[in-house]
């Protein structure tokens, strides 16, 4: 349908290009079905029909203003044509559509074709400067390359009597109509005729604009400047000769037409030598600048015509498919067999005569041009500099021209040797046999190129160094000569992308069952496969030399390479930004051509970073060629070019303009990202060297820079200390001076902890957090302490005698806290943690292109998720405790010493951010597990952590809650060993608290027992902290009535995490075979009942607060003066332990923890839903917050089965809110559940719900209506079905007797109620659907209208709710209903009146 109405544009494309991806499926299935006439398949027609159609209307979906149809449309085509033969006068065999008709579509088809381009309107700007091109900007050209494919296609498969025909009104409607706006496109049209057939396109088409070219130019001004003729005749003259407008948009649009025509003309074009002379020579003689670079566009594309090599007859078939004779055979590269016809393409091989001409082409348009270039540059020919100017830009634009055209076809520079003995390169091992062309020129012409360019830069420097668009062009001629290969290159990859666009809808998979014909690999159009051969050849052609001088290092570079590249380089430092990115591109690639001049373009790029006296342009050129990859890359391998690098960045702080101090930063962050170390290369080179540049002479140099705090703007002592650690952990590959190297490292970033650039401390922290790894004073298991005294003497930290010497200098720990804890920024609202991100607190938004390298070589801390709300945010850094506790491994007790008073004194600070710092530095060495540890413990330690739980600040309980987190962390890979120190912490938590402590204090024990119970890991807890649990827990159990809120909810939130470490703890034991004592414990667990106390305590609780809450509710607020409800001291307690069990249940639920407590959740749930409203605000608060969390909870058998039976008995309960909470979570609990529900359990639930719709309150009844719509959507059809019949057979019999008696019937009003509610739900369950049963219930459902209230206004809003969801598809779902129906309806819609 969509190809036939064409009207539905978003259809259509998707449809067309279904067409055109089934082609060939369509093709064979219509001919082999045909060929073998069977009788019981008539789709063969059919499918015909479809191609036919869609051949036939793809002619109306050529249109300029919907450019998606129109490519859809011209792929179909190519794809059609794609398998066709030929088409031909008399074909054999079944033919597709007879010749006067194909002929008709011929005509129509190009008819539509001239129609487009003459609508075709540029998507962008013609550019009328120098890079100004053939191509228009439209989309049949920019958007893919379906319009010159199909085009090829087509007119490569025609008869020559069609040929003819196409070439007629081609011809035509190319020398009556200019298009400057279609000049690709009408240029692709020419050229796809020149390329199907060239002798006859060429006498129809080229031969026609070459004399209208020279009759146009003929007689018009000339500058003299195109090589036939000197300028003096334009010298004289004082006005400047013009050519009118129409005469040069006619001649430009003329000759860029002939362009792109004659790319595939090859031997025919030799016919016509002179006339191309005289247009050449008249077009780079015109004054005008459009016909000059037209004229560059016909020579490249005629010299490129003569000498390359391009397939031709690309689209003749050659092989009949054997089951359809109509069809071309496709064909698979894998299946060729020796027996089979050579089906190789046919190549255009450059004749002697047609490298004759190419040859006289040169020497016309690129020596006699060389030549002019050398008289301007040497001799003043031209008083003006207005004629200087057009005549160098004329002579290099015709040098340029005749470069691209002949491509790599001029040979390369000879190279030179190291040893002086000319070798022949070509014998190299990595030669690639490959050329794109005959080779036309000689070697000598491209190096007189060569030097002649190199002079003609240095004069335009020197006396035309604004003109831009010369050093454009003399930049693209230095890229030609130098970058040999790389013009097909860029070729190769401009038509690889087109080809994969274009081949998509042209593959027949490999395995074939509608012929039964089978391949290897994927069968593709000849055509298809000869134009990925073209590609594969221009891609060998443009690598044939390319890796000969990057892998030979005898093979270096010729003098003449060596000019064109300062040429290139001094021309990337231009003041003009459009020159550099130019110049810097072709530099670029000779580089990576030759490896060995990298080193040259560095020095001398890092000059002008180090020179103060360098303009900002050079420098920006600069560092925009160091960011480049290839050069990072080459830096690791070249100690003079990395060290000159190095210290040309950290040395250009001198340039203070915004654009070099930002592109300064870029290049030193893209020095980070790609820095990978340094090659043993640079060690060796180091070492042999003595001359050179040492590397720890640049280890020093950089090491001084980086304490220079005052000379240096603070990013480049930043930069100084990144370079720093970075090499020194390359040194590692450096193993005679790495120890050294690393000591001396260490040290210095030891104190940068104490400098006042907060960037500087931070890159410290990560530095030390790195450096430090040896820990020789750390225990572990296999190494006890006893041993490890023992071996203290012979094995020492390389780094020890060096730290040791700084951190016991007198005060300083306490200046290095004192910088640290000015990281800390502590704000007021703390809303969130700012763990990690501290480099984001201190900087600005332009800072963080420098300090965003910061990195970790550690796990992330901490291991286990963190839910608990009632830490806080904390501004603890895991990183900053790690360097202490590295530190302590490294040295030992001497550094515990060293801290001791330090600690003491901020950890009692007023300030929370010097607290902050003393927690990270006591969390450090607290899990260091060094030697003398226990000592120190027992010594001051123990007292400290005491004098912290016992302290009365509450701001920096967030910190210290972390320190002990980490302190009782696991450590090892797994985080599964025990820290030495964990079980004397905890006892230090769990030893009682003196008898007078504000509940602060008791809150913030609590806390911290959170904390660290979260990091244990229960499957691997010793026997001594489960029992340490238990010794909590019974603690816990009796402290749930604690007077203070905030102590209630740590009890709870501590309850949660010893029951899951318990539960888990005993699922680990079940399952595996214990130890005696662990048997004897585990029988203990299993004895132990908290979890039914826990229940039954909350059942009861439950009860006896309802009961106040409802004898509450029946007493007068007079005759009561207690508070809060009015409850006694005995409801007081009950509220307070009821409040501790919802923050249990809420910090299990958010701890995702819960799938071990689910036999406490579903005892906890009739809690949950009961005291939803209660008369204690506080109570029903944290009810609702556990009702959200549990009704999402997912439960499973054996609990599944509880979860019911609760359900249905609180649904049965006394307390109308019970049940209606009750209906809430049974919407969301069936949601969940319905399909791990047995048929029972939800047929009981129907039952309870539907019971509930005559309940005594209203909103209950309401409510089930609701929770019932939702149910029948739920997908069980035999209860819904079963549901709606009932419910739909009692409204009936309900509505019979109100119409048979009067008003007072002896039916309720609730069960009136319940079923025209059960009525409305079942109309409800289907919101958009119009099911064969929803318009009877829906009309029934108004019959009760005239009811009393509540009845009317439920069926008053579910009827408005009805029409409300079916409003988009009434126009249709209306017809299932009769017309008493919509009667109905409408009068229950209908607005009531006073007069009614």
């Amino acid at each position: 349908m969509a190809l036939e109405t064409m009207t539905a544009t978003h259809q259509l494309k998707t449809a067309v290009t279904s067409v055109a991806f089934a082609g060939r499926s369509l093709f064979l299935t219509s001919f082999s079905t045909s060929s073998t006439h069977s009788e019981d398949f008539e789709g063969a027609d059919v499918y015909i029909d479809l191609l036919m159609v869609s051949l036939s209307n793809a002619l109306l979906g050529i249109d300029a203003n919907d450019p998606p149809k129109t490519l859809a449309m011209m792929q179909l085509i190519g794809s059609l044509f794609s398998n066709m033969v030929k088409l031909e006068d008399n074909s054999d065999g079944f033919t597709l559509l007879p010749m006067t008709s194909f002929s008709e579509w011929l005509d129509e088809f190009l008819c539509r074709i001239f129609s487009l381009l003459l609508h075709l309107e540029p998507s962008s700007v013609l550019n009328e400067g120098l890079h100004s091109s053939a191509t228009s900007g439209t989309f049949l050209v920019e958007d893919g390359p379906y319009y010159f494919c199909m085009l090829e296609i087509l007119l490569g498969k025609l008869s020559d009597s069609l040929y003819n025909q196409a070439l007629k009104k081609i011809s035509k409607f190319v020398h009556t109509n200019i298009l400057p706006g279609a000049i690709a496109e009408v240029g692709l049209l020419c050229c796809a005729c020149v390329h199907a057939n060239p002798e006859e396109a060429v006498v129809h088409l080229i031969e026609p604009i070459l004399s209208s070219v020279i009759s146009s130019l003929r007689g018009t001004p000339v500058t003299g400047f195109g090589g036939r003729g000197n300028s003096k005749a334009s010298v004289a003259n004082k006005l400047k000769p013009t050519l009118s407008p129409a005469l040069e948009i006619a001649v430009d649009y003329q000759m860029k037409i002939l362009s792109v025509s004659i790319s595939y003309g090859g031997p025919a074009l030799l016919t016509y030598q002179d006339q191309f002379k005289e247009v050449l020579a008249a077009a780079f003689d015109s004054p005008s600048w459009k016909v000059n670079g037209a004229g560059s566009h016909v020579l490249r594309s005629l010299l490129g015509s003569l000498v390359l090599y391009y397939p031709i007859d690309q689209y003749k078939c050659i092989c009949r498919h054997p089951s359809a004779a109509a069809l071309e055979k496709w064909i698979s590269t894998k299946d060729l067999m020796d027996n089979e016809p050579l089906m190789s393409p046919k190549w255009h091989i450059p004749s002697v005569e047609e490298v004759a001409f190419a040859n006289e082409l040169l020497n016309l348009h690129f020596q006699s041009a060389l030549d002019d270039l050398l008289r301007i540059c040497i001799t003043k020919v031209h008083p003006d500099p207005g004629d200087e100017k057009e005549h160098l830009r004329v002579t290099l634009l015709r040098v340029d021209s005749s470069l691209q055209g002949i491509l790599s076809c001029l040979p390369d520079f000879k190279p030179s040797f190291k040893n002086g003995r000319v070798e022949d390169p070509d014998h190299h091992s990595f030669f690639i046999a490959g050329s794109s062309g005959s080779t036309v020129g000689t070697t000598e012409q491209r190096e007189k190129a060569a030097e002649i360019l190199h002079t003609t830069c240095r004069y335009l420097l020197e006396k035309k160094s604004e003109e831009s668009i010369l050093f454009i062009l003399i930049i693209r001629i230095l890229d030609a000569l130098g970058n040999y290969g790389s013009l097909e290159y860029d070729e190769w990859s401009n038509h690889r992308h087109a080809w994969k666009l274009e081949s998509a809808a042209i593959i027949e998979p490999p395995v074939n069952f509608i012929v039964s014909s089978h391949s290897k690999g994927k069968r593709r159009p000849r055509w298809a496969l000869i134009d990925k051969a073209y590609m594969h050849s221009t891609w060998r052609a443009s690598q044939s030399s390319y890796h000969l001088f990057r892998t030979n290092g005898n093979i270096l570079p010729s003098d003449h390479v060596s000019l064109l590249m300062d040429d290139l380089l001094t021309l990337s430092l231009h003041s003009y930004e459009t020159v550099r990115v130019v110049a810097g591109k072709s530099l670029l690639k000779m580089m990576k051509r030759w490896p060995s001049m990298i080193s040259k373009c560095i020095l001398t790029l890092t000059d002008n970073l180090r020179d103060p006296n360098s303009p900002e342009y050079a420098v920006l050129g600069s560092c925009s060629l160091l960011a480049t990859q290839s050069i990072l890359k080459h830096l690791t391998m070249d100690l003079k070019a990395f060290s000159s690098f190095l210290i040309g960045i950290l040395a250009s702080s001198h340039h203070d303009t915004l654009k070099v101090q930002k592109a300064i930063n870029e290049l030193f962050v893209k020095f980070n990202i790609y820095f990978a170390g340094v090659s043993r290369g640079i060690f060796r080179a180091s070492d042999n060297n003595s001359d050179g540049p040492d590397f720890a002479d640049l280890m020093t140099q950089i090491g001084s820079m980086s304490f220079d705090t005052t000379g240096l703007h603070w990013r480049y002592n930043l930069m100084a200390n990144r370079v720093l650690l970075l090499l020194a952990l390359a040194s590692r590959s450096y193993p005679t001076s790495f120890p050294l190297i690393l000591s001396e490292t260490a040290g210095h970033f030891l104190r940068n902890l104490r400098s006042q650039l907060p960037q500087t401390r931070i890159l410290a922290i990560s530095a030390l957090n790195t450096l430090l790894k040896e820990s020789p004073y750390k225990m572990s298991a296999e190494k006890p302490s006893a041993l490890l005294q023992e071996s203290q003497g012979d094995i020492k930290s390389s780094l020890e005698g060096a730290l040791a010497q700084i951190f016991q200098e007198e005060g300083f720990f306490s200046e290095t806290l004192n910088s640290l804890s000015h990281v800390h920024i502590i704000t007021d609202s703390e809303t969130s943690s700012s763990r990690g991100n501290h480099v984001n607190s201190f900087q600005s938004v332009a800072d963080k292109s420098i300090t965003r390298f910061y990195f970790e070589f550690s796990a992330w801390w901490p291991r286990t998720p963190s839910w608990i709300s009632l830490l806080g945010s904390d501004t603890f850094y895991s990183n900053f405790a790690r360097i202490f506790k590295r530190l302590t491994q490294e040295c030992g007790t001497p550094v515990l010493l060293a801290l001791k008073n330090t600690l003491e004194e901020f950890a009692h600070a007023k300030e929370r951010s010097k607290q902050c710092v003393a927690a990270e530095a006591l969390a450090g060495v607290l899990h260091s597990d060094v030697n003398g540890l226990l000592e120190e413990w027992d010594t001051w330690m123990m007292a400290q952590l005491q004098n912290i739980i016992l302290s009365p600040s509450v701001e920096s309980i967030p910190e210290w809650a972390a320190c002990i987190r980490y302190a009782v962390t696991g450590k090892g890979k797994y985080g599964t060993r025990i820290p030495m120190l964990r079980q004397r912490i905890m006892d230090s938590l769990v030893a009682p608290l003196p008898q007078r402590v504000t509940t602060t204090v008791v809150a913030k024990r609590y806390a911290f027992l959170s904390a660290a119970l979260i990091e244990f890991s229960p499957p691997r807890m010793p026997i001594s902290e489960v029992l340490l649990h238990f010794r909590l827990l019974e603690e816990l159990l009796t402290n749930m009535n604690h007077p203070s809120a905030q102590v209630r909810e740590a009890i709870g939130l501590n309850l949660s995490v010893l029951s899951s470490n318990i539960r888990l703890y005993e699922s680990t034991v079940a399952n595996h075979s214990l130890e005696e004592e662990t048997n004897n414990l585990y029988s203990r667990l299993k004895a132990q009942s908290w979890a039914q106390l826990l229940v039954e305590r909350a059942s009861e609780l439950a009860l006896r607060i309802q009961t106040a809450s409802h004898s509450d509710s029946l007493e007068t607020s007079t005759a009561m003066g207690l508070e809060n409800g009015f409850l006694d001291s005995s409801s007081q307690d009950d509220i307070k332990q009821m409040e501790t069990i919802f923050h249990f249940i809420i910090s299990s639920l958010k701890s995702g923890r819960s799938s071990v407590l689910l036999d406490v959740l579903v005892g906890l749930l009739y809690p949950v839903i009961s005291l939803q409203e209660t008369s204690n605000k506080e109570l029903s608060t944290l009810a609702k917050a556990a009702f959200e969390l549990l009704k999402w909870r997912i439960f499973w058998e054996p609990h599944l089965q509880r979860v019911v039976s609760v359900v249905l008995s609180s649904a049965n309960d006394s307390n109308w809110r019970t049940r209606s909470a009750t209906l809430t979570y049974l919407r969301t609990f069936m949601y969940r559940h319905t399909f791990i529900l047995s048929y029972v359990e939800r047929r009981e639930i129907w039952k309870t719900v539907e019971k509930l719709l005559i309940d005594n309150q209203v909103e209950v009844r309401e409510h089930a209506a609701g929770v019932l719509a939702g149910l029948m959507k739920g997908g069980d059809e035999e209860l819904a079905g079963n549901f709606r019949d009932r419910v739909y057979k009692e409204a009936q019999i309900i509505h019979k007797k109100r119409k048979q008696r009067n008003t007072s019937s002896s039916q309720s009003v609730a069960s009136t109620h319940g079923s025209v509610l059960a009525l409305a739900a079942s109309v409800l369950s289907v919101p958009y659907d119009m099911p064969s049963w929803l318009p009877a219930h829906v009309t029934l459902l108004a019959q009760f209208v005239g009811e009393a209230s509540p009845i009317r206004s439920t069926v008053t809003k579910a009827v408005a709710e009805f029409r409300r969801t079916h409003a988009d598809m009434w126009s249709v779902q209306k017809d299932l209903f009769t017309e008493e129906q919509l009667e109905v309806l409408a009068d229950t819609s209908s607005s009531s009146s006073y007069f009614a």
